[in-house]
């Protein structure tokens, strides 16, 4: 492990001389707890094969649903309003505001917009992304992509809004594992910045249509459908961008921090911190009280993680995800 912010980083990720650093992180919870008793989840009977195969152990004790007042935009404005403080920042000061959201997809208008509109970040460009539960990794290297270009944006918020809970089918085991919430964080491009300071460091994100066909939500319902072979699919795809985000900064697993993975279901997140070696206590899921919170399950658990007070300046995280579409990333940097 890395104690200070002098640590093993030996070539060059994508952005380690961008100067792109995360400022502030926040996040929102919907008022609404809903605690799965023991009996729903001791009912094994009620579920079929493919959820007790993708699903497995349940491993939700809580879940966050939001009410028809805490729509995807509101709890997006809350989670930056949150990263914001955080950062010692205003929304005056916000060139970028980038949505992400798959699970309440309207039309028109898109909710970036209407989020920095919400704000107050009167001079942002905001537009939305998706991504599915990897939106978060999209929206932070899309991000990183114009705060390092000639234009003029400096300061962005990137922020994942989800109510995953609407898109579970009544009755299924997905119904007791999808949470509701939102995370954000504030990036920052800093000329100037010395080679070991604090900054985002690499990201790595593919696409994979040929395994577009492993989950998928359709019309009329828009319900999430697996099929047995998500798992394993997801598994390799978290290990891949884990390799390759430590191959291509000459670091071993243990010179990371902290790990913080896309928790889809508990046989997913459990295989990935074993077959990758990450040592458990430096391995963080909020799944247990929060549940599967798609694209916003990455920074909800870096915020409380923050929060927490566990971490320490200089630390290194590298936070792998997996989405439908199907697409596969992850982010290493320092804070």
């Amino acid at each position: 492990m890395t104690d200070t912010a002098v640590g093993p980083i030996r070539s060059g990720g994508t952005w380690a001389g961008a100067g792109i650093r995360i400022t502030g992180v926040g996040h929102y919870f919907p008022e609404r707890v809903v605690h799965n008793t023991p009996d729903a989840v001791g009912a094994e009977e009620r579920f079929n094969a493919i959820d007790q195969a993708v699903i497995g152990r349940l491993n939700v004790k809580s879940r966050h649903v939001a009410d028809e007042a805490e729509t995807i935009d509101y709890m997006a404005v809350r989670a930056a309003e949150h990263a914001l403080r955080e950062a010692g920042r205003t929304a005056r000061e916000i060139d970028l505001v980038i949505v992400t959201n798959w699970t309440d997809r309207q039309f028109i208008p898109e909710y970036g917009p209407t989020v920095a509109h919400e704000l107050g970040a009167r001079r942002a460009l905001g537009f939305d992304l998706c991504g599915a539960c990897a939106g978060f990794v999209h929206g932070v290297q899309s991000a990183a992509a114009m705060l390092s270009s000639p234009g003029p944006w400096r300061t962005a918020v990137v922020v994942s809004s989800e109510q995953l809970s609407r898109g579970t089918r009544p009755g299924s085991k997905g119904e007791l594992v999808a949470g509701d919430a939102a995370g954000a964080v504030v990036l920052e491009r800093t000329d100037g910045l010395a080679p070991t300071a604090p900054r985002l460091i690499d990201s790595v994100l593919f696409s994979d249509g040929e395994d577009a066909r492993v989950i998928h939500a359709r019309r009329p319902n828009g319900w999430l459908t697996s099929t047995p072979d998500l798992i394993e699919r997801a598994i390799e795809g978290n290990l891949r961008a884990i390799e390759l985000l430590l191959e291509r900064n000459g670091l071993e697993i243990e010179d990371i921090d902290w790990v913080l993975i896309h928790p889809g279901t508990d046989p997913l997140h459990t295989a990935v911190q074993e077959k990758a070696g990450i040592d458990p206590d430096r391995f963080v899921v909020t799944m247990e009280t929060r549940g599967n919170t798609s694209s916003a399950s990455i920074p909800i658990a870096l915020s409380e993680l923050i929060d927490s007070g566990r971490t320490r300046p200089g630390q290194l995280y590298l936070t792998p995800a997996i989405g439908s579409g199907f697409y596969e990333g992850g982010l290493l940097f320092r804070l």
